[in-house]
């Protein structure tokens, strides 16, 4: 048994889910003075609703963790990370990686966990790039389902799928059309299906412990099902055979994880619920056969029920459906399982497995579960990996193959690094993204008359010089006034370069045309909220109600905003400027424009939170 070892686990189930070889793998290692960090499902598909109760298990767990790392027992710690649940998004796939192996090498950092074995039952982008970033002794693929073809969602799992057959160093899968998937991409492929523990199972059925009581109560004979209610459940043959066997009862024990209302309405069917996986030995002990009722699927086709050898653990007969791997397990044990093509066959399998059980049979079936217990499959695993590693350690002996692979992972981020460089260069500069992060800003009406033009001028503005931006807004408001829009322009500003701004935008206003008793001036605001507070004054004073605004065109959205809180008796039309230099979409976007358009996104934020608007 492999020993010493410390081993990184990306799992694909939760440690507090349904009991598998996941869990089981992983405790055995422990066990033998392995150290293991068992790392929590980071998702093979993006979240949806039924997600959000495993969501606020997942918080609460990181929460009772220390910064979601927490000791489970000798040996065996479990990370609950915290990450965006979009898989197979490159953004939210480059910020998981960032934060997972920061998190994972503070922690590898602060336990001595040097250099481990990664054991991935994932084959997702992410792994691939925790994989390149850990740089482990050793990579093992277990793969334990088809999972692109377990949602739509999944199919874009085949990709990284595909790359992790080829790269890691072991590969065991659990049935043989797996094994024959991945054969495609590597010459040695290990066929290693879910096992039982053995011992436990023995010790409970060779006891004089009774059943649960809750399945003591219930009439006798009993057909039952451990596992997971879930969608590959086939709930219309279930309903069938019990309505078809009244005598029967059905005993369910699991999470319901489906539509189960048709399986309630069955007065012979009882869900009993989830119960702990020390409990299961119990329920077996009681039930008179075991039920693998799966739909025939593309992802069943790929499945080795793990609940298979606990039924024969506790010599029970089997009945299942026409499970590929169930095929197969019954020509490698003399037809051991009782398979039915249709609810009619199942209802008549269940019946004579109860009728025509002997002591016999039952030793048979024990024999069978005890040659694919779990002490027997992780025994053959360990061998795989000892060997794997004493012919790494040979291989890495060679300081030039050493130095070479530094040269491969220097290369490797430096190439990352270009492209992401470049890809983002791109993104920002050369699409339409900044305009369409803009668009939201502008806000325009049609010119129409109004008792004023009001100008808000823009300090250091969009440029970020001084007067970079008065020009242009008196340049639309003496275009505005020449066509008899208004007779009267307020300009406002209290800004100072050398000169008062209002002052030059009225001397420009001037020598564009318009006569000085036109004019008047606010010089003393210095924020958008002022201008319209110190100009909402004079608008009173004059009495008057609607205003044509002019101000660069992405601003207009956080001044009309401040118009209709400080000010909402005044109507107020938005003439922005329409040909700005600041916001030319000639080209890609420059700093200038989007350091400018980022601004106007943060201060309404501020003023959102002022009150302002």
């Amino acid at each position: 048994m492999l020993k010493g070892q410390d081993i990184l686990c990306v799992s694909s189930i939760d440690w507090g889910f349904i009991w598998q070889g996941h869990q089981e793998i992983m405790t055995t290692l422990a066990e033998h003075g392995n150290r293991v960090l068992f790392v929590e499902n980071t998702g093979v598909r993006s979240l949806q609703l039924r997600d959000l109760a495993r969501l606020r298990q997942r918080v609460r767990n990181w929460w009772q963790g220390t910064k979601g790392f927490r000791k489970e027992r000798d040996n065996l710690f479990i990370y609950s990370p915290l990450i965006l649940p979009f898989p197979y998004s490159w953004m939210a796939r480059r910020l998981n990686r960032r934060f997972l192996l920061r998190s994972l090498r503070r922690w590898m950092q602060a336990t001595g966990f040097h250099r481990p074995i990664v054991w991935t039952f994932l084959p997702t982008p992410l792994v691939h790039d925790l994989i390149q970033e850990l740089s482990p002794r050793l990579t093992i693929y277990y793969c334990i389902d088809d999972l692109a073809s377990s949602s739509h969602s999944a199919r874009k799992i085949i990709q990284s799928e595909e790359r992790l057959f080829r790269s890691a160093a072991l590969v065991f899968v659990t049935s043989e059309k797996l094994r024959e998937r991945a054969a495609r991409f590597r010459d040695q492929v290990y066929v290693f299906p879910f096992g039982v523990s053995y011992r436990r199972f023995e010790q409970v059925r060779s006891s004089s412990a009774g059943v649960p009581s809750d399945l003591q109560e219930l009439p006798r004979p009993v057909a039952g099902y451990v596992g997971g209610i879930h969608q590959w459940v086939d709930i219309d043959l279930l309903v069938t055979v019990a309505d078809r066997t009244p005598e029967m009862s059905f005993a369910l024990v699991g999470p319901s994880q489906t539509e189960v209302s048709r399986l309630i309405q069955c007065p012979n069917i009882h869900l009993l619920g989830a119960r702990p996986h020390k409990d299961l030995p119990g329920y077996i002990k009681g039930f008179d056969v075991g039920l693998i009722p799966y739909r025939l699927t593309e992802y069943t086709a790929n499945v080795y029920p793990t609940k298979l050898n606990e039924y024969l653990a506790m010599g029970i007969p089997v009945v299942a459906t026409d499970l590929p791997e169930i095929r197969r397990f019954n020509a490698e044990h003399d037809g051991i399982i009782l398979i039915a093509p249709d609810a009619q066959g199942f209802a008549r399998a269940i019946k004579d497995a109860t009728d025509k059980n002997s002591q016999a049979d039952a030793e048979r079936r024990t024999a069978v579960a005890r040659q694919n217990s779990w002490e027997a499959r992780i025994t053959q695993m360990s061998a795989l990996i000892e060997n794997t590693l004493t012919a790494r350690r040979t291989r890495e002996g060679r300081w030039e193959e050493t130095l070479r692979h530094l040269y491969r992972t220097a290369r490797r981020r430096f190439t990352q690094t270009t492209i992401v460089i470049v890809t983002g260069y791109l993104f920002l500069f050369h699409t339409p993204l900044t305009w369409f992060v803009a668009e939201p800003l502008l806000e325009t009406d049609l010119p129409r008359p109004a008792d004023a033009i009001i100008v808000f001028a823009g300090g250091v503005g969009e440029s970020g010089k001084a007067g970079g931006g008065y020009q242009e807004r008196v340049k639309r408001a003496v275009e505005l006034y020449h066509a008899e829009y208004a007779e009267h322009l307020v300009f406002s500003s209290g800004f100072v370069f050398a000169l008062q701004e209002a002052d030059v935008m009225k001397a420009l206003a001037i020598s564009l045309g318009v006569p000085e008793n036109a004019i008047l001036l606010e010089n003393a605001a210095s924020s958008t909220y002022e201008n319209v507070k110190f100009v909402k004054a004079i608008l009173h004073k004059q009495e008057w109600q609607t205003i044509l605004l002019v101000s660069s065109p992405y601003h207009m959205r956080r001044a009309i905003l401040t118009w209709q809180q400080v000010a909402p008796d005044v109507e107020v039309i938005s003439v922005p400027v329409r040909q700005s230099r600041f916001y030319s979409h000639d080209s890609g976007a420059t700093v200038e424009q989007m350091r400018g358009i980022l601004h106007e996104y943060a201060a309404i934020v501020v003023y959102w939170w002022k009150g302002w608007i």
